[in-house]
Parts: C-alpha cells; structure tokens; sequence
C-alpha cells in the first residue's frame, strides 16, 4: 500500500509539469501512467534515489520494465561504488 501511495503522490507532482513536450519516437511512461510492473521499476528507483518522480532519461526504458531494473543497477553499481575513481573523483 507504501508503493500506491508514493505513486500517488507523484501523479499529483506530475501535474505542475511544463506544458512543452518534445516529441520522441521512443514511447515514454510518464510516472502517472505506469502500471504494473513499469510502476514497480519506478518505485525500485525512486526508493533508491530518495526523489519523487523519475528522471525522462530512465523513462524511455519505461516499455521495458525487466530492463530498466538493469539500467538502474548498473548505473548505481558504476556511480555510487568505488572503482578505478573514488566517488569524490566522479563528482
């Protein structure tokens, strides 16, 4: 019931969004459509980000929700882990 509310308060936060948007080829789920499995992805992400809405460059991987889940671990393990560059090096 976390999840359903959180989503809520999003779809509510999406609203104050700019009136202009470009047009893409790629399908974009925007935060108040996603269901299912695509809104549980979001969820995954903002739970681990701490932020409200999830950012259109993660979105576009919205049709694919197994995938975006990847992405989103990747790119976590790659930004926030220490490699060949200290955290402090990537800032």
């Amino acid at each position: 019931m976390q999840n359903e509310e959180k989503r809520n308060e999003r779809r509510r936060a999406a609203g104050g969004t700019s009136a202009f948007q470009p047009a893409t080829k790629i399908h974009v789920i925007e935060d108040p459509e996603a269901t299912g499995e695509t809104a549980a992805a979001y969820d995954f992400w903002c739970a681990s980000s701490g932020r409200q809405q999830v950012p259109g460059i993660l979105k576009c991987f919205g049709a694919r929700p197994d995938f975006l889940r990847q992405v989103i671990e990747f790119g976590n393990t790659v930004h926030f882990s220490e490699g060949h560059l200290s955290r402090r090096t990537k800032k």
